[in-house]
């Protein structure tokens, strides 16, 4: 059983990520962080609520005043304000305070909404993260960045508020549909992809062991993971410099989410973002052209498409400028200097995005 992370700030209490086998351990975890006698309420989507919220209930009850669910259609598309006005109705019906807590258990959706409902209810209360899907675990539920998306627009409406504390429960990976596992594989190439070349070689090495869910490599491979996020957000918790780093993929990737009307998921989508990402570092010579088909052979060998059809480039760049990730109307885009580094760069131009988008369509 792995150490527990600690993520630390400078200006916010610490919190610990924990990784573990099961629920076994959530009681004790709870009450280590002295939330005995609190009301929880257990936010969670209609798929994982089938599977853990009475499991995940049992073990929060020996501390809790009182366990309340909030329940919501699963999927992208409910990540608005109408599902947000909706819980902070429940939590008011049920006199829901300060001293509260929210558990958000599910996938990245139900976290990043129930810490947007936690950053703004009462001007901010107390929340726990529970991912329960691979790509949750190694992304949204590290670092405080909680939001919800406006009229389709990923996330432009959204909070920076940290969790008390981030409980991962890798059972829960092995009731995952395959594309929704191998999504998660996106977020984790990026992180050896623009930090850890080494991390980026054993992902390359370890195909058959990831794809088997062998419990030992997925620990592994998700700590590794976890302390690349972990070290990035404490140096830059609020993305004013190199947080902006974990976007490589994204920019191009969020355009085709949109447009594809969320029907791929979002590793796929980020996946088919670094493909094009990979390919404008090959040209402009950061990467060489064996390198570039190393990453794409890598993305594909764990089930992640490298191009989609049915887009219209100049589509995809006015979306793209309409990215939240902007500067004085220019795109920050991540790009790889080399395997393992990666930088941001303020200079790329439209034929160059147009050159890229190109590269992923089919």
């Amino acid at each position: 059983m792995r150490q527990p992370i600690t993520v630390y700030y400078e200006q916010e209490p610490s919190y610990q990520i924990l990784i573990q086998p099961d629920f076994n351990g959530l009681t004790e975890a709870l009450r280590s962080i002295q939330l005995e006698n609190r009301r929880f309420m257990i936010v969670s989507d209609q798929t994982v609520s089938s599977f853990y919220l009475e499991e995940c209930r049992k073990h929060i009850q020996p501390i809790a005043k009182e366990v309340y669910k909030y329940v919501f259609p699963s999927g992208e598309k409910n990540k608005n304000l109408d599902t947000v006005n909706a819980c902070y109705e429940h939590l008011i019906h049920h006199a829901f305070d300060r001293n509260d807590c929210l558990i958000a258990l599910g996938g990245g959706v139900v976290g990043d909404l129930t810490g947007f409902v936690a950053a703004t209810y009462l001007r901010g209360v107390r929340f726990i993260q529970i991912p329960t899907t691979l790509l949750s675990m190694v992304d949204s539920s590290i670092g405080g960045k909680t939001g919800v998306d406006f009229k389709a627009y990923k996330n432009m409406v959204g909070a920076f508020h940290q969790p008390k504390l981030v409980y991962m429960n890798l059972g829960t990976l092995q009731s995952l549909p395959d594309a929704e596992f191998y999504s998660g594989m996106g977020e984790i190439i990026k992180h050896g992809l623009i930090k850890d070349t080494s991390y980026y070689q054993w992902l390359k090495l370890h195909v058959n062991e990831v794809k088997s869910k062998e419990y030992h490599t997925l620990e592994e491979m998700i700590e590794r993971s976890c302390f690349i996020k972990k070290n990035v957000v404490e140096e830059d918790p609020k993305e004013l410099g190199d947080r902006a780093l974990l976007n490589f993929g994204h920019t191009l990737g969020h355009s085709i989410e949109k447009l594809k009307n969320f029907t791929l998921l979002h590793g796929e989508c980020v996946s088919i973002g670094m493909a094009a990402a990979s390919y404008l570092s090959m040209q402009r010579g950061y990467i060489t052209s064996d390198e570039y088909r190393d990453i794409l052979r890598t993305i594909q060998n764990y089930r992640q498409p490298i191009s989609t059809d049915q887009l219209d480039i100049e589509e995809v760049l006015q979306v793209s400028k309409l990215d939240k990730k902007m500067d004085l109307g220019q795109i920050k885009f991540i790009l790889l200097v080399k395997i393992g580094k990666a930088v941001i760069d303020n200079s790329v131009t439209e034929d160059e995005l147009r050159q890229a988008v190109k590269s992923v369509l089919q």
